[in-house]
């Protein structure tokens, strides 16, 4: 839906609520007028029913407003005497429309200091229920997210099994598009394995300010632009059309920001002709052949976990004196030649062009790719049959324009076309196991409206190959993903900080019982 038609929506739902409205608005000694005022009259209700104006703008917002209007429905009638579980009932079940049956047709009493306290232990259980859904889905939509780890593509950095907090407010949060849905969960519901939410209707993208920009080298956590899995690991085949923030979470480390020219050469990243420098945390991971003598009897399996090569990894064999390794950084490459018995270690650089490779352009591959520009919002490119395949995907999808190719003329919005413009910007997003990763190389730019926030903390990490204690990798518990160095736990400063708040909350519990 377009602004416009929202704005339309809005004020027919202000028409509802002041027609199903005005008479108890007057019952309750206020104007009839002020029940048809936006905003104003969610201030009076708020007043009426004897609920804290804050509630007005939880009302607004989106996902929490699904949980906070049929409170309001059912605070409404019981301001009004109307509380058997018939009445609450017939107001969530009528989406507030039985609030309309009230107010013609049935004689109330306005109730200007009934109690706000439950009264029951399962109203008191309800009530306390959906203040903690509320604050975790205000918390988990526009301040932090939690996120695991599926695949690795961020190997050495981010390994399978971490648990990670995603910010949102570094970059900005994203309002919700997606209007009616589940809280605090993503495309499916657990259990019932099926969609979490309806298609229709959108609000457009909007977010926030944040504290930061993308930056290059930044690990990012988007919205996989061409996700139409039915659901992520999904077998049966099945697709589906998904709107912009329901689609599959990706985690990448950004390498190209609006504005760049990027080209990969041999597997190495350039920006703007120069070699993109990675941080120390960064361990790209390439592919090699490694051959060796069949007769010195190499313990593989002991070696390559040494070097930090894992069966998680990778490695298959190719001939009785060669293996491939899927997941080599430099520093294993270096550390196996000098293992006796390897004969060499040659790092495997694609020759041939792919045609998956998201532009289709002849000999380019996932280790050799580009220059390449990428789109800035505001800034124009010349539109030519040989240009429109970097585009066209951006043109007709992303910023959902009209597209045509009729002979060698391009058409946009059915006007011959010869130059464009973007509407926002995009970004190049990588996987540091560069020859295990499906990135940017294949499906091509992330738009801006599709990034979600920057992983800031690993909480827990869980080794699904580890035994016992040892399937908790105790030193990733508590580390930052970002920063200098090498990651550093902050484990025990976290269980300081438990034990200091268990050992105060004893002693203030224990002085409040000697007082009474």
């Amino acid at each position: 839906m377009t602004l416009i038609q929202w704005f339309i929506f809005f004020l027919a739902v202000q028409i509802v609520h002041g027609l199903g409205t005005w008479k108890l608005y007057e019952k309750a000694g206020r104007k009839s007028w002020e029940a048809f005022v936006p905003v104003y009259n969610s201030i009076v209700l708020m007043k009426i029913i004897g609920r804290p104006s804050l509630w007005t703008i939880l009302l607004f917002i989106p996902i929490i407003n699904l949980i906070m209007f049929p409170v309001v429905w059912v605070e409404t009638l019981r301001s009004f005497g109307k509380k058997t579980t018939t009445d609450t009932l017939l107001g969530i079940f009528t989406c507030g429309l039985y609030i309309f049956y009230i107010n013609y047709t049935q004689d109330v009493t306005y109730i200007a200091d009934r109690s706000l306290v439950a009264t029951t232990k399962t109203g008191d259980t309800i009530s306390s229920l959906l203040f903690a859904v509320v604050v975790a889905t205000l918390v988990h939509t526009y301040v932090m997210q939690p996120y695991t780890i599926p695949t690795s593509s961020l190997e050495k950095s981010l390994l399978i099994g971490d648990f990670l907090f995603v910010s949102k407010f570094h970059y900005g949060a994203r309002t919700p598009m997606t209007t009616v849905a589940a809280p605090m969960v993503h495309d499916t519901l657990p259990i019932l394995k099926t969609k979490s939410y309806l298609s229709w209707p959108q609000l457009p993208y909007f977010r926030f300010p944040g504290f930061q920009k993308v930056q290059k080298n930044d690990i990012v956590v988007f919205n996989w632009p061409a996700d139409t899995v039915y659901k992520f690991f999904d077998t049966s085949g099945r697709s589906i059309i998904k709107p912009v923030d329901k689609k599959s979470n990706y985690v990448k480390r950004c390498q190209g920001t609006p504005g760049d020219s990027l080209q990969i050469k041999n597997g190495v990243v350039f920006i703007n002709g120069k070699e993109l420098i990675l941080p120390e945390r960064a361990k790209p991971q390439f592919s090699y052949y490694v051959t060796y003598d069949a007769a010195a009897n190499i313990d593989f399996d002991y070696l390559l976990k040494d070097i930090g090569c894992t069966d998680g990894a990778g490695f298959k064999s190719e001939a009785r004196d060669t293996i491939v390794l899927r997941a080599l950084t430099f520093a294993g490459a270096s550390q196996l030649k000098a293992v006796p018995g390897i004969k060499s270690v040659t790092r495997i650089i694609s020759k041939q062009g792919e045609s998956n490779i998201f532009s289709h352009t002849p000999n380019w591959n996932a280790d050799n790719f580009g220059p390449i520009y990428i789109p800035e919002a505001g800034k124009t490119v010349a539109l030519t049959l040989q240009s429109l395949p970097f585009y066209k995907r951006i043109i007709s999808v992303y910023e959902k324009h009209d597209l045509k190719v009729v002979g060698s003329d391009i058409y946009v919005d059915n006007k011959k076309a010869t130059s464009y413009t973007f509407q926002q910007n995009y970004y190049w997003m990588m996987g540091d196991n560069r020859h295990n990763s499906e990135d940017s190389r294949y499906w091509g730019y992330v738009p801006e409206d599709h990034i979600v926030g920057k992983p800031v903390f690993i909480w827990m990490s869980w080794d699904a190959n580890g035994k016992g204690l040892h399937k908790i990798r105790w030193e990733r518990l508590f580390t930052t993903v970002s920063g200098d160095g090498q990651p550093q736990s902050y484990l025990k400063y976290f269980l300081g900080l438990v034990f200091l708040y268990v050992l105060g909350d004893y002693f203030w519990k224990k002085k409040k019982a000697n007082k009474s």
